[in-house]
């Protein structure tokens, strides 16, 4: 393994033409040449066997049969004998803070697997950070090989101060800051005040106008029926690409308007299957239909992949390969305007390039190019990423100075004894939304009274950014907790307050001083009393770790909430979106519990009249 010295530079296009067309002439050698391979043109839809790549520098000059006289002594040559060859793989909507890898870590663990760039959407860092936390991600991915395409926030917080607080705010002027900053920062990031928009929100239209005049795209998050009407308000308003699709139609809807449609497939929300009926039932072209991540937890990355799992997903519910591997590249490099430097492999795009092995289906990824550079091989990075070198204010940012006792999750009724009728939020296993149901709970000494044998859990959020000091608290169902057990994380979606979630207060309690005192991350504790911890130092939402450790204190995490009942797939990512607002059907935030109804957001009590 190559130690990396500096940042890897992706020059404009520009800056290329006169390397690129002296190849031609034959005055300058390649300095990458892969031969012998099967090419997988997204272009024209074909698999074409016996051709060449022939690259100068960090773009490719050309793509053909064979030719003699390309290469020299110089020319790193690579035989692509019984390979494909294909476009390294882009993922069209993702949070690298929800891995809880930092960006340099987050390469590390997706190269290898093919996924050579993506679009990500910092919101969660910007919740807790603002810009100078976009900024942190912009510089870190900037050292990286990856084509790390930034979003700048539209939602900081998601909602509104009324409704949730979160550790900065973005409007109109820091989102034209954050646009100016290069050509890497793409987009306006998901909007999901989607109601806002609709009904004419001045912070949000203002954000989307300066979007639009600055040439970059808007992004969606749309979770109102695709049948209403006013869907049609969201993307006339420039919103061209949604992720929230959860159903074939969904996705039909969207691209009849004009729109991309995100189809995820993330740890803990399988979407996929059902919304690519929309090609494969309905025959709606797929050149709008886009494969994401949204999001894959760093276990999953180990245990299944990236978009290579996603792409090979696809595949198996019946999109024909090359189809697929259009959705993971070219269509998402057209979506962003970026399709002259990524997504193909053709003369003058960047050479970001996987081969692969065995049948095409099995997206079995060998090795992987980035920007020219063989960056991995046979499942490992071929040289070592430096690490980032962070500022103080991003690795201290839990600002809670009293521990909590179990006291601060007593929940007081209106009645002394009893029973009472209580709004609770259900959890769903593999889904982002919640049930809202209504339960009679026991009441004792005028207190609610939950314990193991109720089914059901508290739920609580303290704010954590030094503003407010308030909570919010309320009832779960279906965490599975079969003893007394809790868990406190500060990854609570979107504003990352700190959320705790048990049937024991003194549990409780315990959980959540372990995650102000490590400065962020996640705790367990279990019946007998252990406590298993998973710092995230990094605006309390990503580890300084390796990738390697951090998988192994996710997996502890995981064995812990397995022991206390808690049997979800990848539990945490769902538990983690319980704080998450703009989501249906109900949440909780640091000023209560939050409903999304037909016309929006709205405060609503625990007790039920």
């Amino acid at each position: 393994m190559t130690q990396q010295h500096s940042s890897f530079a992706r020059p404009p296009l520009a800056d290329c033409i006169p390397d690129l067309v002296a190849f031609s002439r034959g005055e300058k050698k390649a300095t990458l040449f892969i031969h012998n391979g099967t090419l997988v043109n997204v272009l024209s839809g074909e698999i074409l066997p016996n051709m060449s790549i022939a690259v100068v520098g960090t773009r490719i000059a050309y793509v053909g049969p064979f030719v003699e006289g390309m290469t020299d002594e110089s020319t790193r040559i690579i035989d692509a004998k019984g390979k494909y060859m294909a476009p390294g793989l882009l993922d069209g909507h993702c949070h690298i803070e929800s891995s809880m890898l930092s960006v340099t870590q987050f390469a590390n663990a997706v190269l290898p697997l093919g996924t050579t760039g993506g679009f990500f959407d910092a919101h969660e860092i910007s919740n807790v950070l603002g810009l100078p936390g976009l900024r942190i991600m912009l510089d870190e991915a900037r050292q990286t090989p990856m084509a790390a395409y930034m979003q700048v926030a539209s939602c900081v917080p998601s909602t509104d101060a009324s409704f949730e607080t979160a550790g900065a705010e973005f409007g109109p002027a820091e989102v034209a800051e954050a646009l100016s900053w290069g050509p890497d920062m793409i987009a306006l990031g998901e909007v999901m005040n989607f109601p806002g928009v609709v009904y004419g929100d001045p912070k949000m239209i203002g954000e989307i106008q300066a979007t639009l005049r600055a040439g970059k795209v808007v992004d969606g998050h749309y979770t109102w029926p695709s049948s209403d009407p006013r869907l049609a308000a969201y993307a006339a308003a420039g919103v061209t690409g949604c992720h929230e699709c959860v159903t074939s139609e969904d996705v039909a809807q969207r691209v009849r308007l004009g729109m991309y449609a995100k189809m995820r497939r993330g740890s803990a929300w399988h979407d996929v299957a059902a919304t690519i009926k929309a090609h494969t039932e309905q025959g709606i072209d797929s050149r709008r239909m886009m494969l994401v991540s949204d999001d894959r937890i760093c276990d999953s990355l180990k245990e299944e992949g990236h978009m290579n799992f996603i792409v090979r997903h696809a595949i198996s519910q019946g999109v024909k390969p090359v189809t697929a591997f259009q959705m993971a590249t070219i269509n998402t490099a057209e979506r962003f305007g970026v399709a002259r430097d990524v997504g193909s492999i053709a003369p003058g795009i960047i050479a970001d390039i996987i081969l692969l092995d065995g049948h095409l289906a099995d997206v079995n990824v060998v090795m992987t190019i980035a920007g020219g550079e063989v960056v991995a091989e046979n499942g490992e990075m071929t040289l070592e990423l430096s690490p980032f070198p962070y500022p103080e204010y991003a690795i201290n940012s839990v600002k809670i100075k009293d521990e909590l006792t179990p006291s601060d999750f007593i929940i007081k009724t209106p009645i002394s004894s009893g029973a009472i009728k209580t709004r609770v939020a259900v959890v769903r296993e593999n889904h982002v939304e919640t049930d809202e149901v209504f339960v009679d709970v026991a009441v004792a000494n005028s207190e609610l009274q939950i314990t193991p044998e109720s089914t059901l859990c508290k739920m609580a959020v303290f704010e954590r950014h030094g503003k407010t000091g308030g909570s919010g608290i309320g009832l779960v169902g279906n965490v599975g907790f079969n003893q007394p057990a809790a868990i406190a994380m500060t990854v609570a979606h979107d504003c990352h307050n700190v959320l705790v979630i048990g049937n024991d207060d003194e549990r409780m309690a315990q959980a959540a001083n372990a995650v102000i005192r490590m400065q962020g991350g996640i705790a367990v504790v279990t019946g007998d009393g252990e406590i298993v911890e998973l710092p995230l130092r990094l605006a309390g939402l990503m580890s300084t770790e390796p990738y390697e450790t951090v998988v192994k204190q996710s997996m502890e995490i995981s064995q812990a909430l397995v022991k206390a009942g808690c049997t979800m797939n990848y539990a945490f990512m769902t538990l983690s979106l319980l704080a998450l607002v703009v989501i249906p059907t109900l949440h909780i935030s640091d000023t209560g519990l939050i409903r999304i109804s037909d016309a929006g957001f709205e405060r609503v009590s625990l007790f039920v009249e």
